[in-house]
């Protein structure tokens, strides 16, 4: 019998992207979206689609019923930081509660393996950098203790299940392929806002606080590119042959700032952008950026693309968006 790959949120930015690969991998793809975020045009027709909520208890029977599913892929979510503040409510809904049905209903169908796509929200403010899977974990904000309570959960359910599951935390996914980027309708992510100021699609950028305790007084992230992503989980796939219940920070052991963002998309777009300074956001650490050293010696990911990469491709996709 064939065996499928499980993907939440594949209709999504980074769900879409894996899926992306995974089917280029020769890999089977049973996707399960209800596209509050995600668009159906961002999936192939090789995928097998399923429209609706990934909790769903009737969705998941009809999937585990008919197909042999090996792994799980976990990226579906609400993950908007300063809209987690303003409305915590449906990130304990949508994060928490219904990965909790999911994984009820992966253990009545005993569908063991999951990689779960957490964040580095559930670190909050950085005591020690770079951030390693040791460091301690205090959400400043209700998306990142959704992620912490799901990560707790996971490992409950090893326990007393014998579910087996590894855990991604990536701190800012970015980058493109030239069939699928970031499309949104209201964009918060910094890097699509930036390159949208480039292509005259928004009047400016708005750099959220330059009085934090960093070089230049604005925000530092560690930016990965979504293929790095992917090939993490693919990765991490073979890695369950050897071990399991394992939790990996993927980061580049090196961070920018905003405005470092934007002169480097300065000098590559060889263009002038037009940004405001304004306050702070509610839940937003000063810097977070991760070691990649435990990734990089336990599964070997090394990642591949550099913060120019990264902006190139996105803006080759932003010119020319395909949904």
């Amino acid at each position: 019998m064939k065996k499928f790959i499980l993907v939440t949120g594949g209709a999504g930015y980074i769900g879409s992207i894996v899926c992306e690969i995974l089917l280029k991998d020769g890999y089977n793809v049973i996707v399960i979206d209800d596209l509050r975020d995600g668009k159906s045009s961002a999936l192939s027709n090789e995928v097998i689609f399923f429209e609706g909520n990934y909790g769903d208890p009737l969705i998941l029977d009809n999937v585990f019923n008919t197909y042999s599913v090996d792994f799980i892929f976990h990226f579906a979510a609400s993950a908007n930081v300063p809209d987690s503040v303003k409305n915590p409510e449906l990130y304990y809904e949508n994060n928490f509660i219904n990965t909790f049905k999911l994984l009820i209903n992966m253990k009545k169908h005993e569908v063991k393996k999951i990689i779960f796509s957490s964040t580095a929200a559930v670190f909050g403010e950085p005591i020690s950098l770079p951030i390693d899977e040791l460091h301690p974990k205090n959400p400043i904000n209700p998306y990142g203790y959704s992620k912490l309570m799901i990560e707790q959960m996971l490992r409950d359910f090893s326990n007393a299940y014998g579910m087996q599951f590894i855990i991604f935390r990536y701190f800012c996914a970015a980058g493109a392929t030239l069939d699928h980027g970031e499309s949104r309708l209201h964009e918060t992510h910094l890097i699509p806002i930036v390159l949208d100021n480039a292509l005259k699609k928004n009047k400016f950028i708005n750099v959220f606080g330059d009085s934090y305790q960093t070089k230049d007084g604005t925000g530092i992230r560690d930016y990965i590119h979504v293929l790095d992503i992917a090939k993490a989980h693919i990765l991490g796939m073979k890695y369950f042959d050897q071990n399991i219940n394992e939790d990996f920070n993927l980061g580049t052991n090196h961070g920018f700032s905003v405005l470092e963002i934007l002169n480097e998309a300065e000098i590559l777009l060889n263009t002038k952008l037009n940004y405001t300074i304004t306050e702070k956001r509610e839940g937003d650490p000063a810097v977070l950026v991760a070691t990649n050293k435990k990734a990089k010696e336990k599964l070997g990911w090394i990642p591949d693309y550099t913060i120019q990469d990264i902006i190139s491709s996105s803006f080759i996709w932003r010119k020319n968006p395909k949904y």
